[in-house]
């Protein structure tokens, strides 16, 4: 599934061909995704506007419009959006089409179904229920999360506020990192390689983490997702960028999916282990 870095990605390479750029018509071929798409709704907002920034929340895209309204779209597990020229044949499975008025076609493929795209009013996106739940912000000191103007400044991720969200907590600290009312986009891989790089083994309670760790945590969260933006995030089976490009982060990997493989610190062979189903890569050695 594509996590923060995969979306910042694609926000970034989706700006400069949709910044400016007017809609000329929207077309949903099939609207069965996670939630069904309202036809209707997406034209009246999206028909004729211009396209006025993109951002990014979380693991969504976020397009505002002309006319009050902004495009909210998520991949789900296999989602992707691209920019294709006009001839370009439609693709298997492109549910959703926005059609552009040079001629482009910016559209919305998802093999399994999972995504997302709903229009919401701009002044409402913070009361919609697929954003009020949601926790800090990662990267936003790095100027990451774009708000728009007159926004107040969203809390930065820190170690005491990692610390005060697991008060009274008891469970192990790689779950607790990839909950989304804690801190958002970390998921499956980049809690495995945030972990890694602070030297805390995923087992650990957290209520056993002391200050200084949290901070190492934080800074490793940091750390982590910034790499994997620079390096175009990870293609492990279906993210592409908006022109279509795989990252490349995958080969930067430090534990995720290496269970045999050297440690790139100590030579101890990294370990795997299943935490709430999902699959965790540690160092014995290094992680503490």
């Amino acid at each position: 599934m594509p996590e923060l870095p995969e979306v910042e990605v694609l926000r970034r390479t989706l700006e400069p061909r949709l910044l400016g750029a007017r809609i000329r018509d929207v077309e949903v071929r099939d609207g069965r995704l996670r939630e069904p798409v309202n036809a209707a709704a997406l034209a009246r907002a999206a028909r004729g506007r211009r396209v006025l920034a993109l951002r990014r929340r979380s693991k969504y895209l976020l397009v505002d419009l002309e006319g009050g309204h902004t495009l909210v779209l998520h991949l789900g597990m296999s989602g992707r959006v691209t920019v294709v020229p006009r001839r370009e044949p439609v693709a298997p499975h492109e549910h959703v089409v926005f059609r552009l008025a040079g001629g482009e076609r910016l559209r919305f493929v998802d093999p399994r179904r999972f995504g997302l795209v709903l229009a919401v009013p701009t002044e409402a996106l913070e009361a919609d229920p697929h954003f009020t739940a949601l926790g800090v912000e990662p990267l936003v000191e790095e100027g990451v999360v774009r708000e728009p103007p007159g926004a107040p400044a969203p809390p930065v991720l820190t170690g005491e506020l990692l610390r005060a969200a697991a008060r009274g907590r008891r469970g192990p600290v790689k779950p607790f990192l990839m909950d989304a009312r804690v801190v958002v986009g970390v998921g499956n891989i980049y809690a495995s390689e945030a972990l890694f790089e602070a030297g805390i083994d995923p087992r650990r309670s957290v209520a056993r983490i002391g200050p200084a760790r949290w901070e190492r945590l934080a800074a490793a969260v940091r750390t982590v997702l910034a790499r994997a933006i620079a390096q175009g995030g990870t293609t492990l089976n279906d993210f592409v960028d908006g022109e279509g490009n795989a990252g490349y982060f995958q080969v930067s990997l430090a534990v995720y999916d290496r269970e045999g493989e050297p440690c790139p610190r100590c030579g101890a062979a990294i370990r795997r282990l299943v935490q709430t189903g999902r699959s965790t890569y540690f160092c014995p050695r290094c992680q503490r």
